[in-house]
């Protein structure tokens, strides 16, 4: 702060007005150092990527490194339509369904609810990519978590696209598909009663919304739109990266031993649906490929994955709670691997 004195005298005698200048930098000067910004930090990382830009490229041509490329890319581009349709059914659901439309729809009594909502799910094309938000939706609508649940495990493995596609993988074994529709619809089913009964509500956290009072519904429509995919998309990025690593280190003599043993054949197929995160759409011809598998052990392939896989799971965690999948995911696999050797065990 300036401070005028009218008189400030000088060695020799003389006396003439004066201002004190101030203890800090005069003004405009910057008074702090100056913070780390993110375009600032994204120079700087292009301006290091341009000078190791010939380190860089050597790794990447690495054939490791092409295999993790391929696969996360692979995992994404497929998942990434599915998620986006699926953020647009959320939406849609929060802002324009009015939550007395699930209270007509579904059956009063959660018991009856979770197999309703289980057979809802194969109206919906698409992959469980899509569902995850869908079912945070319907739980943001008042829908009962058991039901919810239900519909979420249920809808990329039984919707007429994926039954297509398995019929289409396996046209000399049309088994398949009523295969896969009981086992998936069972798992479904039977986790939705097993949260009824068990589950808790502290458990399951929803993320919060931005609140939309005072906007249209088109307005609130777009921003619930860009918050999902934010949020689920993020969590996608991470699944597939954590994917790739594995789908890149892991041996392949593994696969050969691992089919001469029944039991080991099954557990091996449904930690490799897990591991690689295939859209629902395509992991049935993935599967039929494994030709030295037996069909049970295909068959958890195909109820494993679109139930329970890496992406999947860091979905589930971004939108449920880190604390609900934790629990929900390990039940899930256990859940699913024993429906596909019992529905493999009578139909196959």
């Amino acid at each position: 702060m300036a401070i005028t004195e009218d008189a400030v005298p000088h060695a020799d005698g003389t006396r003439h007005d004066a201002t004190e200048t101030p203890d800090g930098p005069p003004d405009g000067s910057p008074d702090e150092p100056r913070r780390l910004t993110s375009p600032l930090v994204l120079t700087m990382l292009l301006l290091l990527m341009v000078l190791l830009q010939s380190p860089i490229r050597r790794a990447l041509s690495a054939p490791v490194m092409q295999s993790w490329t391929t696969v996360f890319v692979a995992v994404v581009v497929q998942a990434l339509p599915f998620l986006v349709l699926g953020v647009l059914l959320s939406a849609a659901i929060a802002v324009y369904v009015p939550p007395s439309f699930f209270a007509r729809a579904l059956p009063s009594r959660p018991a009856l609810a979770v197999p309703v909502a289980g057979l809802a799910g194969a109206v919906l094309p698409g992959c469980e990519c899509a569902s995850v938000p869908v079912a945070g939706a319907l739980v943001r609508r008042g829908v009962t978590p058991a039901a919810a649940l239900a519909f979420l495990l249920s809808a990329p493995a039984i919707n007429p696209i994926v039954l297509t596609a398995t019929a289409v993988a396996f046209p000399r074994n049309p088994e398949m598909v009523l295969a896969r529709f009981a086992g998936s619809l069972l798992v479904a089913c039977v986790m939705g009663w097993l949260w009824q009964r068990l589950g808790r509500t502290d458990w399951l956290r929803l993320p919060a919304h931005a609140p939309h009072e005072g906007e249209t519904k088109g307005a609130a429509f777009w921003d619930s739109v860009r918050h999902d995919v934010m949020h689920a998309g993020g969590f996608l990025v991470v699944g597939a990266m954590a994917a790739a690593t594995l789908k890149a280190v892991a041996p392949q003599e593994w696969l050969r031993t691992a089919a001469e043993n029944p039991f080991l054949a099954v557990l091996t197929l449904a930690v490799l649906a897990v591991v690689l995160s295939i859209c629902s759409e395509a992991d049935a011809f993935v599967a039929a490929s494994l030709t030295q598998f037996s069909l049970t052990a295909k068959l958890a392939f195909l109820v494993v994955g679109p139930m329970i896989d890496l992406k999947l799971f860091a979905m589930q965690a971004g939108t449920f709670g880190r604390g609900f999948a934790l629990r929900f995911a390990p039940a899930t696999f256990v859940l699913a691997i024993a429906s596909a050797v019992l529905t493999g065990w009578i139909l196959l």
